[in-house]
């Protein structure tokens, strides 16, 4: 069994992207800016945030970051949108999610602009992705994709069972681990609430991705023995005997699946740290610049 450390991974991606910034500033060009929009204080959404503005100043992009009130209306939402969009300086940026029950979630992600859309959660950059076509990809998934790649791992006629069907996670993996791609060309089983037999489904998986938030969800009578296991799942769960009063847990009982599997992420530690280093990748490209 071997760790999937998207942390080391991470940093090696900012490390690359950090050599190609360095070289803008010498020519005297400015580097790539991406901005944020937070509404509200939401704890996990402020730590978030403020993780991405970090992870911009390791870099050397430049950074942006717009607060809201909670209270905002979403008339006044959207045309602070409309001025990111039409702000050359802005490359890329991103409206932190949860919103305000007030504003239309929906609305606000079809007013971002296509091009700036980092996140890759525009219907545009969801379709050209589902057929193959460039665009920005969803962080997370995209994260997933270059931690299989970086570890050299081979998907290719496997049976890979993606856990949960949301648009940021679940729907884009499951449709990029089917693609014509390295560390694709598997073949796919999305699984969700209404799946039956779900834990004879995951049995037969030699590819495990979880993204369903259910702290442990997954024991080890679940695994076949050599699977790879993605976790996505972050849960914050009570714990007394922690100073912070909580633990991080993902969906997988990491202590008693770790044995068994071949490859598996940690929480923290997995997914989370390559989430955040594709979102630099994804500016890079809005700033035109490949990695």
């Amino acid at each position: 069994m071997k760790i999937l450390d998207g942390k080391k991974v991470s940093q090696d991606i900012k490390d690359e992207i950090k050599i190609l910034v360095d070289q803008l500033k010498i020519k005297n060009k400015r580097p790539p800016h991406l901005a944020a929009i937070l509404v509200g204080n939401d704890g996990a959404s402020l730590t978030y945030v403020s993780s991405k503005v970090k992870a911009c100043n390791q870099v050397g992009f430049k950074s942006s970051l717009f607060k809201f009130d909670e209270k905002i209306t979403e008339n006044e939402l959207l045309k602070h949108i409309e001025t990111l969009n039409l702000d050359k300086e802005i490359d890329g940026f991103i409206v932190q999610l949860p919103l305000p029950k007030q504003i239309d979630e929906e609305k606000v992600l079809l007013s971002i602009s296509p091009e700036k859309d980092v996140d890759g959660f525009h219907p545009l950059n969801f379709g050209k992705m589902a057929l193959e076509m460039d665009s920005f990809i969803p962080a997370t998934p995209f994260g997933i994709i270059e931690l299989l790649n970086r570890y050299q791992i081979n998907t290719k006629g496997k049976h890979c069972v993606v856990l949960g069907r949301s648009q940021i996670v679940g729907r884009p993996i499951s449709i990029l681990m089917s693609q014509k791609i390295k560390s694709g060309n598997a073949t796919v089983t999305l699984a969700h609430s209404q799946t039956k037999n779900l834990q004879n489904i995951i049995k037969t998986a030699d590819i495990i991705i979880s993204a369903l938030g259910i702290p442990e969800f997954i024991k080890p009578e679940m695994v076949k023995r050599g699977s790879i296991i993605i976790d996505v799942g972050i849960t914050r769960v009570e714990d007394t005997s922690n100073q912070k009063g909580y633990s991080i847990k993902g969906d997988v009982d990491f202590e008693k699946v770790f044995p068994i599997c071949s490859y598996i992420t940690p929480v923290p530690g997995g997914v989370g740290p390559m989430t955040i280093a594709m979102l630099l990748k994804n500016t890079l490209r809005a700033r035109n610049l490949l990695l």
